[in-house]
């Protein structure tokens, strides 16, 4: 099977790049199935159920979001309705949360791919373990038994944290991927187990700026420790940001993992196939 995950959509720039290069992307790499982190697509906080309509439009299976889940208060009530988009999964159990945290879904072919947001805590507002909620998580639709392909996207600050969650499920997951930095990480790999890994996929948006910022404002807030202007995502050419993954059938293991990148300020790379 080929997988895809493009990291955290910023804004305008973001959401541009996207759907200028998805369809194409889909179409040269004969990707079964593709996850888009789009927590940041709207003005850089949260999703609308417009945006979202348009990325699927474009070839995305599926969007996670993440710790700006409900910045726009509409997806409180449009992700009861729509099953391709899920938030953090571990939640702190017993409270009436919105959507899902993982979820099932099943090709034209009858594989099935599953897809779990893991939230980190590490320097983040505190959800509950995320290594207990991934195992919980796993324990739903077990990878070989139930589903053909795992992806978890971990949700998390700190990267110590990310590959730790990696090698806790290694051998359980077919790729466990790391966003919310919005910087691309150098260490794809396949763990010994089989389960393939990236600290971070990186932001698709525009790298002239400060995490997909405004430089500007940002540079303000940090040098004069005064008030600044609201944040606003930069709003020049974006980079489109992700991993590749191919699976072997038998297993779901991987048995590849490369970058991608277009466009944009940042050094292009794509795989062949």
């Amino acid at each position: 099977m080929r997988l895809a995950f493009f990291g955290d959509i910023m804004g305008k720039s973001g959401r541009a790049v996207v759907m200028d290069n998805l369809p194409d992307v889909k179409f040269d790499l004969g990707l079964d199935f593709v996850v888009v982190n789009g927590e940041n697509a709207a003005g850089g906080f949260g999703m609308t159920e417009k945006i979202a309509n348009d990325i699927f439009d474009a070839g995305a299976d599926c969007i996670t979001l993440g710790n700006h889940s409900w910045d726009q208060r509409e997806m409180l009530t449009y992700i009861e309705r729509e099953p391709r988009i899920i938030r953090p999964y571990n939640y702190p159990q017993g409270l009436d949360i919105p959507g899902r945290g993982a979820q099932l879904y099943t090709l034209p072919d009858g594989r099935r791919v599953y897809v779990i947001q893991i939230h980190g805590r590490v320097f983040m507002d505190s959800l509950d373990d995320p290594f207990q909620g991934a195992l919980r998580a796993l324990q739903e639709a077990p990878l070989g038994v139930v589903a053909d392909a795992v992806i978890i996207e971990m949700h998390a600050e700190a990267t110590s944290e990310k590959a730790c969650l990696a090698h806790f499920v290694d051998g359980q997951a077919s790729l466990v991927v790391g966003a919310h930095t919005h910087i691309p990480s150098a260490d794809a790999q396949i763990y010994p187990g089989g389960t393939a890994y990236q600290t971070d996929a990186g932001m698709c948006g525009d790298y002239d700026s400060v995490i997909g910022m405004k430089k500007e404002i940002i540079i303000q807030r940090q040098t004069s420790r005064l008030p600044s202007p609201r944040m606003e995502p930069a709003e020049g050419p974006g980079t489109m940001c992700g991993v590749f993954v191919e699976t072997d059938d038998a297993t779901g293991l991987a048995t590849r993992i490369e970058p991608i990148r277009i466009g944009g300020r940042l050094k292009e790379t794509f795989p062949k196939v």
